[in-house]
């Protein structure tokens, strides 16, 4: 045990600690609760203060509105005063004045009238009475006028030397305007009742044309372009005036009050707008000043008392957390001392330092306390343990270093390239089989580029080291032989913490031959190495597609059939693979030479245009006439019939072209001296045309009259040759009910449209017939055109049509075929995948014409593959029709799916097919298509 030494003493302790932050943080919220407190009384003073500007605003004019009325009242009393009209009617001043002598003094007196006029009905002015207002410029004759003319009275507010509001009323004898008179009075009522009702100083300022009145000096108020009429106290309220013009405008004050310090005394100052004179010379405003002194000290008063209240309370809280801290933080404060002589192993000064925990009203700290105690004990405890522990971890190391050595020797025997690298791609380790096919040491490939040692000379590829990857790269040891290596990449956590990868090669260089064979085979015959059908209608649609012109020339042997009788088809094959060789000698660099099947020939010209074609057309026949060949003791020659066609002349797609030149080159041979022919344009159009249109007509009435007949082939399960797995083929009847084969009216169906509805006709039928064969089992395959994988309404109709037939969807399998299906990929995926989810199942047919799409197998949604059967037919002699149904087969096991082998015509056909995993065979030799009703006992 090593001996303890004193603990640090704290100059800053945990209980000032607490003091001071707590007294921060109460300062913070005295602080903000004053502010809030000053915001809030601040807040309801504007409010109150904006209330009462609006109310005296409402009063004041509500003031003008009373004066201006009872102005008009006493107007009308003057104009009925008895004698007055006639008076006005005879023009007779002396009249007048008696007829108004009486009421005048009232009239001055009790309701302050100025002055009273009075008008003939000329607007002559005839009377007045009161103290005249010629400076005030009053357009008094036009409110005469105004008012003989209406018979309306008409009150104006006119604003110059003083305001003054004014009532003219029409004097009327006998319902006929005979004169007017005009009372004016002054705003003084007006100005003492807006004192009462504010209990401010008032000013009445009037703003505009006043060049003609003569008004004191300095009531002049420049800034706002005005004059104060009338004040009260003058002494102090016209220094504050002009200080405010200074601050404000005078449309600043109407939507604002200012608020100005005089005299030691807070002033707010308001204005109030008259109307205008109806000229619009000049405006009048009642200026108001609030004194708002006692208002602003409570504010600041309430304010210090919450800044007195908030500082009290923080300092009896604080008195309070210092006296309730000081003895825990003495029991913490021992706890200190102890704790750092408890890590150095002094556990019995640990216990005979810290008294037994209470049990009875424990706290916190007596919980640290026993917590202490104890983990004293657990850690002597521990110390006991760890010794022992030691021994256990010595043999551990021992048992790490053989799985090292373990690990090692599996590296180094692994038939596959294994490196490390560093962050920088710098190479660490590498395995003894990389070592051998290098040729070299681990020494010479430690730290240098991977890039450099594994792929010289090719790019690099961006590879994360913190996400797995893979790519391939092609590798040169020192022996010359190259290969392709597959890396896998992936991160590699180091000691030091920075980050690696490990990287493991597959060589892979055998299965890139089979995959460049497969994808040759793809686009290539295999008898005579030109390309195949596949790869030159895609060549010959994208020639039309990009818009060019060109030819398309089909050649057939002659008589080739005799020499596969005379002298085998060994003979047959030499011959071909003969024809292929003169022609790509010849006419290769003209254009894409391919064998379309059996002894058909194709050359596509781009570019060319019927000259060009026919001198084509023609070297080819020289080409074969001259070329002979000799076998069986037999001299064959060799003879062609070549067909010519244009495109866009004759079609405007592959299809409709290769079926012209088809034509034309049957014409060629019904030629008996020249061996082509060019196919004329509307000599094609017009049969075409005709023949389309028959059998649009028949497919048309067929499907009107449900003249179509369903067969079904069977597909047998070739382990036990049992059936529950058949093909619907579709045929038509004729009128003499003969079957119609599908060759003849499919082709037109799909350039015509028809053969969605022609699917559709078939799946409804198809649908009803299992729903019928529920107990017994059945699966009926059906073939989809091309066309139907765009049909956007073909999932609804299918599904309406598994609800309407009771059928079960498992047993109904729908076919496409390779072709339309990568062809377009997407659309294919996904309607694969919508039948599927109603509950069907999917098969792929044709497949092994283009091998390009073993890429797509993996994603295409299909339970089966049918293998073609030109594949099939020639299993039992062609070596490499057994490569490749053995590889199609190997493929569809691998991605779990179902081979289906086609067109099986003989019994010896059956053991290379199940050897090779296939599950299912179809053909002639296991059952020839039959009706539905020889095939289950009922029709659908």
């Amino acid at each position: 045990m090593s001996q303890s030494t004193p603990p640090r003493v704290c100059r800053f302790s945990l209980t000032w600690r607490v003091i001071a932050l707590s007294s921060l943080l109460l300062l913070s919220l005295v602080v903000l609760f004053s502010w809030l407190g000053h915001a809030n009384l601040t807040r309801q003073f504007e409010s109150s203060r904006a209330e009462h500007n609006q109310r005296q605003n409402r009063e004041i004019q509500l003031a003008l509105e009373r004066s201006e009325e009872s102005l008009g009242q006493l107007a009308s009393m003057v104009a009925s005063v008895r004698g007055l009209g006639e008076a006005l009617q005879t023009r007779q001043p002396a009249s007048l004045e008696t007829a108004l002598e009486a009421q005048w003094p009232t009239l001055q007196l009790d309701a302050g009238i100025d002055e009273i006029l009075a008008f003939d009905s000329d607007a002559n002015q005839q009377a007045a009475w009161g103290e005249g207002q010629a400076l005030n410029q009053r357009p008094v004759q036009q409110w005469v006028r105004q008012v003989l003319q209406t018979e309306m009275p008409l009150s104006a507010l006119r604003c110059s030397s003083d305001c003054r509001q004014y009532a003219a009323m029409p004097v009327l004898v006998e319902g006929e305007s005979v004169g007017a008179v005009i009372l004016s009075r002054s705003l003084a009522d007006v100005t003492r009742q807006a004192q009462q009702v504010s209990g401010s100083d008032v000013a009445l300022l009037v703003v505009g044309n006043q060049s003609d009145v003569e008004l004191p000096g300095e009531r002049l108020i420049d800034a706002w372009g005005g004059t104060i009429l009338a004040l009260t106290r003058q002494e102090d309220y016209l220094p504050l005036l002009k200080r405010a013009a200074r601050a404000s405008t005078i449309e600043e004050l109407l939507d604002q009050p200012l608020r100005l310090s005089h005299r030691g005394d807070d002033i707010e100052l308001s204005a109030i707008r008259m109307d205008e004179d109806s000229d619009r010379r000049s405006i009048g405003y009642f200026l108001v000043a609030s004194d708002i002194t006692p208002q602003i000290k409570a504010i600041g008063h309430d304010t210090r008392t919450l800044v007195v209240v908030g500082l009290g309370g923080w300092l009896i809280a604080e008195l309070l957390l210092l006296v309730i801290l000081l003895s825990p933080m003495a029991r913490l404060r021992r706890l200190a001392g102890v704790l750092p002589s408890l890590a150095r192993g002094g556990f019995a000064e640990a216990r005979a330092t810290i008294p037994r925990p209470r049990r009875l009203l424990a706290n916190e700290i007596d919980v640290v306390e026993g917590a202490t105690l104890a983990l004293a004990g657990q850690l002597e405890t521990l110390e006991q343990e760890v010794s022992a522990r030691g021994e256990l971890l010595a043999e551990r190391v021992k048992e790490l270093a053989r799985e090292r050595d373990f690990i090692g020797s599996l590296l180094d025997t692994a038939r596959v390239f294994i490196v490390t690298q560093d962050a920088s791609g710098r190479i660490g380790l590498v395995n003894d089989y990389a070592l051998t096919v290098m040729g070299t040491r681990e020494e010479r490939l430690q730290g240098r580029l991977f890039e450099d040692v594994f792929a010289p000379g090719q790019p690099s590829s961006p590879l994360s080291l913190t996400s797995p990857g893979m790519e391939e790269r092609p590798l040169v040891p020192p022996d010359g032989q190259q290969h392709t290596i597959a890396w896998y990449h992936a991160p590699l956590a180091s000691t030091s913490g920075s980050p690696g990868r490990i990287s493991v090669g597959l060589d892979i260089t055998e299965r890139k031959a089979a995959e460049a064979r497969l994808t040759w085979l793809a686009e290539r015959d295999p008898l005579t190495g030109l390309y195949n059908r596949r790869y030159f209608q895609e060549a010959l649609d994208d020639a039309m597609q990009h818009g060019q012109h060109g030819a398309m020339l089909l050649t057939d042997l002659d008589q080739f059939k005799d020499v596969n009788e005379l002298s085998g088809h060994q003979a047959g094959d030499l011959l071909l693979r003969k024809v292929a060789r003169v022609l790509t000698e010849e006419l290769g660099h003209r254009g894409v030479i391919a064998r379309l099947g059996g002894d058909e020939f194709a050359l596509l010209l781009k570019g060319a245009d019927s000259e060009l074609a026919i001198r084509v057309g023609q070297q080819i026949s020289q080409i074969l006439e001259g070329t002979a060949f000799d076998i069986g003791g037999r001299r064959h020659r060799v003879a062609a019939s070549t067909g010519i066609t244009l495109y866009p002349e004759h079609a405007d797609n592959p299809i409709d072209l290769m079926a012209s030149a088809d034509m034309a080159m049957y014409k060629a041979k019904a030629c008996g001296t020249q061996r082509w022919h060019l196919l004329e344009a509307m000599q094609d159009a017009r049969a075409e045309l005709q023949e389309r249109i028959h059998w649009e007509e028949r497919i048309h009435h067929a499907l009107m009259e449900d003249a179509f007949e369903l067969m079904v082939q069977p597909i047998v399960r070739l382990a036990d040759r049992d059936v529950r797995h058949y093909e619907v083929l579709l045929r038509m009847r004729d009128e003499q009910g003969e079957l119609v084969s599908p060759v003849h009216f499919i082709p037109v169906a799909e350039r015509s449209g028809q053969i969605i509805a022609l699917d559709r006709w078939v799946l409804r039928h198809c649908l009803r017939m299992l729903g019928g064969l529920k107990e017994q089992g059945i699966s009926l395959a059906v073939n989809l055109s091309g066309q139907s994988l765009h049909d956007d309404g073909l999932e609804k109709y299918l599904a309406e049509e598994i609800a309407a037939s009771g059928a079960d969807p498992e047993y109904l399998i729908l076919e496409v075929t390779e072709t339309a299906a990568v062809t377009d990929f997407s659309t294919a995926r996904g309607v694969l995948q919508a039948i599927r989810d109603l509950g069907c199942r999917t098969a792929l047919d044709d497949f092994g014409v283009g091998f390009s799409s073993f890429h797509y197998l993996s994603q295409l949604p299909v339970d089966y593959i049918k293998i073609d059967g030109s594949f099939i037919r020639n299993l039992t002699t062609s070596a490499e029709s057994q490569v490749i149904v053995r590889a199609i087969a190997d493929i569809a096991a691998g991605f779990g799916k179902q081979a289906i082998a086609e067109f099986v015509n003989q019994e010896s056909l059956i053991e290379p097919l199940s050897s090779y995993g296939i599950a299912y065979g179809q053909g002639y030799h296991l059952g020839k298509p039959v009706p539905v009703s020889q095939a289950f006992g009922s029709s659908p």
